[in-house]
């Protein structure tokens, strides 16, 4: 069982810079990875980066992609999200989130798209990009 917490949202203008945080205690090699997840008014929930534990399989949803950098710290039980050149759209509540590992995930792409079937998940974040 892993218990997950997010830290870092905040109001930010366009343009700006905010870096979130998560710590997944409990967090274990039976689990494939860690993964950020955004959830706007009216929209379903998205996979908008997700990273392997040994960090050598990343994934960004095309509407981030170039902006947001995924990070993970395995010894510290952390995965972290930095979000540059954030725009109004971005404004969302932002969730990590973890999956255990299963036949069919076989990378980060997987797990975001695939994570919410069979993941734990944090309370979530604000962000918010307003001018």
């Amino acid at each position: 069982q892993v218990q997950l917490v997010e830290s870092g949202g905040g109001l930010v203008q366009p343009g700006g810079s905010l870096r979130l945080s998560c710590v997944a205690s409990g967090f274990t090699l039976d689990y494939y990875g860690l993964g950020w997840f955004r959830q706007a008014p009216g929209k379903e929930r998205e996979g908008i980066s997700c990273i392997s534990s040994s960090g050598d399989s990343t994934y960004y949803a095309d509407s981030v992609k170039g902006r947001f950098t995924i990070s993970i710290d395995v010894a510290k039980k952390m995965v972290y999200l930095q979000m540059d050149s954030l725009k109004l759209e971005d404004t969302a509540v932002y969730y990590c989130a973890t999956s255990r590992i299963v036949p069919i995930l076989t990378s980060a792409r997987d797990l975001c798209n695939l994570g919410g079937s069979y993941g734990s998940w944090g309370q979530g974040t604000q962000v918010t990009v307003s001018s």
